[in-house]
């Protein structure tokens, strides 16, 4: 059987426009039958590239034809569409009332996650205690990060399998997601004389994932700086903090611990508030009744050369505490995990 012309072609498409889209029911047919004429793999597509098969002569009545054939699909598809909003209402007349006396759903609501409510809750009990508040950008130099804080250069955070550190425009400026917001610290010593009080919270990164410990978790850090600043204000103004928020019977303790940017340093425990001492198979604590709220001590000498501070002439304090962890003894949660699954069912109940 011989080919059809793309004369006959045409002719045939014409003949089946208004026919197809009568035959539409609802949009989704409406709109196949519209991609079957005009689409990129549509009829009328196909017989525009048999152009070049007619005479030079006929091109022009055929372009002419085709263009008379695309207007009848237009005008159909408009005539079919306005069918089925017509249909689609009579429909919607048709169908029982609806009673717009009935009162309405709700929608509902958002609202703070646990992190952030406690973390507005700290920064509270500083604001009270006279600190004010500082942030920084996330991504910093590994300089502010760990050099003008006193780590030594072979200090495991240092190395590239512990931090998340970044590509970088030359060797030597080496940038990194931060690892604890002491980079505002730095920051704010570069950028103001003493007397500084302030905390700082925000997101940090390391590589940690287990129950108490997320890759991603947030931080605050404050920062005191005078003369004649002693340990005796730093323990004062932590143990303030910690009976603003968890109650003036909450039991704690320091232990001397060493940091790189501070001398003494110390850590603060508090009673485990998920299983108080009772349950030795505790996953938060790991049985020993007590749970790590901080680190901080004095600033050490080589941080304020590094800002140029006088270390002869003042002195300061510095400590750090992740919210999670907070956030788990606040509200007894016995997995940092599940402050990050975004389970909608579990987060509403806290």
């Amino acid at each position: 059987m011989a080919q059809e012309t793309p004369i006959e072609e045409l002719d045939a498409i014409a003949r089946g426009v208004d026919e197809a889209f009568a035959a539409a029911r609802d949009d989704n047919e409406l709109r196949q039958v519209t991609a079957r004429f005009s689409g990129r793999e549509g009829s009328l597509t196909r017989v525009m590239k048999r152009i070049p098969e007619l005479p030079g002569a006929e091109r022009k009545s055929f372009g002419q034809r085709v263009n008379e054939v695309k207007g009848r699909v237009e005008r159909a598809l408009a005539t079919a569409a306005e069918r089925l909003r017509s249909e689609a209402r009579a429909k919607e007349l048709a169908g029982p009332a609806i009673d717009i006396t009935l009162p309405g759903r709700r929608p509902r609501l958002g609202r703070v996650h646990p992190i952030m409510r406690t973390l507005h809750e700290i920064i509270d009990v500083f604001s009270s205690l006279g600190f004010d508040v500082a942030e920084g950008p996330e991504v910093d130099h590994a300089e502010n990060n760990f050099d003008r804080l006193g780590f030594p250069p072979d200090h495991p955070a240092m190395d590239m399998h512990d931090s998340f550190f970044l590509p970088s425009r030359t060797p030597s400026d080496r940038v990194l997601l931060r690892t604890h917001t002491s980079t505002v610290q730095v920051r704010e010593m570069l950028s103001h004389p003493p007397p500084v009080q302030v905390v700082m919270p925000g997101a940090v990164f390391r590589r940690d994932d287990d129950a108490t410990h997320s890759p991603m978790f947030f931080q605050l850090e404050g920062l005191m700086v005078d003369e004649d600043i002693t340990l005796a204000h730093l323990r004062g103004v932590l143990e303030a903090f910690l009976h603003r928020l968890f109650g003036a019977n909450v039991k704690t303790r320091f232990r001397a611990s060493y940091f790189p940017f501070v001398e003494p340093g110390a850590e603060m425990d508090v009673e485990c508030l998920i299983c108080h001492g009772h349950n030795p198979a505790c996953r938060v604590c790991k049985g020993t009744s007590w749970l790590e709220i901080l680190g901080c001590g004095m600033v050490h000498p080589v941080v304020f050369e590094s800002v140029g501070y006088d270390p002869e002439r003042y002195k300061g304090f510095a400590f750090g505490m992740g919210i999670d962890r907070l956030t788990m003894l606040r509200y007894g949660i016995g997995d940092i995990r599940h402050l990050f699954e975004n389970d909608v069912r579990f987060l509403g109940s806290l």
